[in-house]
């Protein structure tokens, strides 16, 4: 490969590590090409977007796109052997969820997860992808958040409209709690 081409790949790189706030490095080692071919599809059914690169290449993407840095332990001990990348733009336990269920589909326990960023917060090893699996996306943690919000509102709400007497008892008991 020349180096344009490397650095056309490592700028392609750093441009989706910017764009994608979470991504997985997996390693697809011992696969078929028909296991592969299924691992692929599956992650294009997903709206997943998988690419192989060389682990210097993904190191000096990250460099390229700011996440250098903060990502130095990931370098050191998940950057070796072979390395697929799993980038995800909307629901972060997506790829997770994915692997598990490729896993069960061919019985095997590859490709293996050798950790993952979720936005900025990093995962290594393959320990963590149950605590991937159960993540919560922002929408359904925003919606937790607004019902817990909205809970003591709809309590008070349920109290006015539950008819007139029990209205005038809670006056009457603030009225006296006040005295």
């Amino acid at each position: 490969m020349k180096r344009a081409e490397k650095l056309t790949v490592i700028e392609d790189l750093a441009n989706k590590f910017t764009t994608y706030d979470c991504f997985y490095v997996v390693d697809a080692m011992g696969l078929t090409v028909a296991q592969v071919n299924k691992f692929r599809k599956s992650c294009a059914e997903q709206k997943l977007l998988y690419q192989v690169a060389k682990n210097t290449f993904i190191q000096k993407a990250l460099e390229r796109s700011g996440k250098g840095e903060t990502h130095a332990p990931f370098f050191s001990k998940v950057l070796s052997g072979f390395s697929g990348i799993l980038f995800v733009s909307e629901k972060a336990s997506t790829p997770a969820r994915m692997l598990k269920d490729f896993w069960v589909a061919e019985r095997l326990h590859r490709p293996l997860l050798k950790g993952a960023s979720i936005y900025g917060d990093l995962f290594i090893g393959p320990a963590h992808l149950e605590a991937l699996r159960n993540l919560k996306s922002k929408v359904e943690l925003l919606g937790d958040i607004v019902a817990l919000l909205q809970s003591p509102m709809a309590n008070v709400m349920a109290a006015l409209q539950s008819g007139e007497r029990r209205l005038m008892g809670v006056v009457e008991t603030l009225s006296k709690a006040s005295l």
